[in-house]
């Protein structure tokens, strides 16, 4: 077993989406002053400091490093929350990090409970504001003035696979994933061709291979090495080129797809590269093309369609998962069936993906009313399918129709919001937010530090992602009256 998995050969990993955020009504003010409003406003979240002093954004997997300066302050915007997740102001966005979760059905239950979190926190906003300001949150990517803002996946992978393959291989499978990881964009920016309507609401702003930045010059295959856990251990890759999603079923199958590809990487098992000829270029091509019948040139000279590849890499990975006996969670039946339904009519798939959900309202919107692409309702209703506020957001009108396929109900979506996962370090955070939250004086993904009363705090180190679990830690909780005897049994090793 590789250091990157559990016994039953689940990944951890996790998601960080930034919201985009409005205050209407609000003439002096500021993205940042306004996100940290919203994450001070968090009923779910306590405020802690965020310890800068062991990450490391300036590290790069191709052996360099560079100084990359922090422009946020550490203790007035970040909030810790019971499920061991994170609430915090990144660039002018309030974000939320999930937990570190075992395998990629509870990484998305997690993520959506994100929504639950920010739909929340506004709430408690609004009554906070003036009469005539109204705040407004969206999972979505653009603010379309040219502006992106990011939806990124983690995956905790072996450090001793060499990072080439990882770009070899995984290159072409994140530029075609877009056809069901894709939320859906009416128009284009950064410069990129007219069009209408893309699948993708990031594509148009990936300008690279392969590089370190996340807001400049965005590259395919990011290049960030900042572990979170031992370094000569684990990597954490780190996914930028990816929307955030609103449907539960491809949150699942867009994190579950890549885990499988990347567990076969590090086994060794795919038994070609699928080399595109350009692709940066091929990123908006794929974007670019809601019928999908546009032909990407390949680094061989052949030609292959994006549904043409997803096939490939679908094919690989089933015989894969079953000649490892590996647990796919149901990942391969979702991917299989809405390739067929891609390939019959794109519409087809509009119960589970947002790019197609988005589509259909707004095609049948513009035959109602006889208006074309660039009017403003259409660009108004784009953005309202992200709005997390259940009273206002399209896709929540869509599920409360059941005209979309969930994962999980409400019930455990509020739950995943309080309860951490039981298999992760995320559980030993989420119980000490819960428990002995007053006590935690910093916090890091690697590490608490506690004040226990004493002349000096202590600090607590995770830097193993499965430790810190249930099994592990749960009765120690459980059975401490205080943060100190807390400190004493871990100590002790009980």
């Amino acid at each position: 077993m590789s250091p990157g998995r559990h016994s039953e050969h689940l990944t951890v990993l996790g998601t960080e989406t930034e919201f985009g955020i409005t205050i209407k009504g609000r003439t002096h003010d500021s993205a940042v002053l306004s996100s940290g409003l919203v994450v001070q406003s968090s009923p779910d979240g306590i405020p802690v400091r965020w310890s800068l002093t062991e990450e490391s954004p300036g590290r790069d997997a191709r052996g360099r490093r560079f100084t990359v300066p922090v422009d946020v302050d550490p203790e007035a915007l970040n909030a810790l929350l019971p499920n061991g997740a994170r609430l915090y102001v990144d660039h002018a966005h309030p974000e939320y990090s999930t937990p570190e979760c075992l395998g990629a059905r509870q990484a998305a239950l997690h993520d959506k409970a994100g929504e639950l979190a920010l739909a929340r926190a506004a709430r408690n906003t609004q009554g906070l504001l003036s009469p005539g300001e109204t705040v407004s949150i969206y999972k979505n990517n653009s603010d379309g003035k040219g502006n992106s803002y990011g939806a990124h996946e983690n995956y905790l992978i072996d450090r001793a696979v060499p990072f080439v393959d990882i770009i070899d291989y995984l290159t072409t499978f994140l530029v075609t994933r877009q056809i069901f990881t894709g939320s859906g964009k009416v128009g284009s920016e950064n410069g990129r061709p007219a069009v209408p309507y893309q699948v993708s609401q990031r594509a148009d702003f990936f300008e690279t291979r392969v590089g370190l930045e996340t807001t400049i010059r965005r590259p395919i295959i990011n290049t960030r090495d900042e572990p979170h856990s031992d370094p000569d251990r684990f990597r954490r890759l780190h996914v930028i080129i990816g929307d955030a999603n609103r449907s539960e079923p491809q949150t699942f199958l867009k994190l579950g797809a890549t885990a499988l590809l990347l567990a076969a990487i590090e086994d060794h098992a795919l038994p070609d590269r699928l080399e595109l000829d350009d692709p940066v270029r091929a990123t908006w091509e794929v974007s670019h093309d809601p019928e999908l019948g546009h032909r990407l040139r390949l680094a061989d000279g052949s030609s292959a369609t994006a549904l043409e590849l997803q096939w490939q890499y679908l094919d690989w990975l089933s015989k894969y998962a079953e000649a490892a006996s590996r647990p796919d969670e149901g990942v391969l039946d979702l991917w299989r069936g809405v390739l067929e339904d891609l390939e019959i009519d794109p519409l087809r798939t509009a119960d589970r993906l947002d790019w197609t959900s988005k589509l259909r309202i707004m095609e049948a919107y513009r035959a109602r009313e006889n208006i074309g692409w660039d009017h403003a309702r259409i660009r108004a209703l784009d953005l309202q399918f992200h709005d997390v506020d259940p009273a206002k957001g399209l896709y929540d009108r869509l599920v409360s129709r059941g005209s979309v396929v969930r994962l999980f109900d409400d019930r455990q979506v509020a739950a995943a919001l309080q309860e951490p996962p039981g298999e992760t370090r995320a559980y030993f955070r989420g119980m000490c937010v819960r428990k002995f939250g007053s006590s935690i004086m910093s916090a890091n993904w690697d590490s608490l530090v506690f004040d226990t009363g004493e002349a000096t705090y202590k600090r607590v180190p995770m830097m193993d992602p499965l430790r810190g679990n249930a099994r592990r830690v749960g009765t120690v909780i459980d059975t401490s009256k205080d943060v100190a005897s807390l400190i004493d049994a871990l100590g002790s090793g009980q």
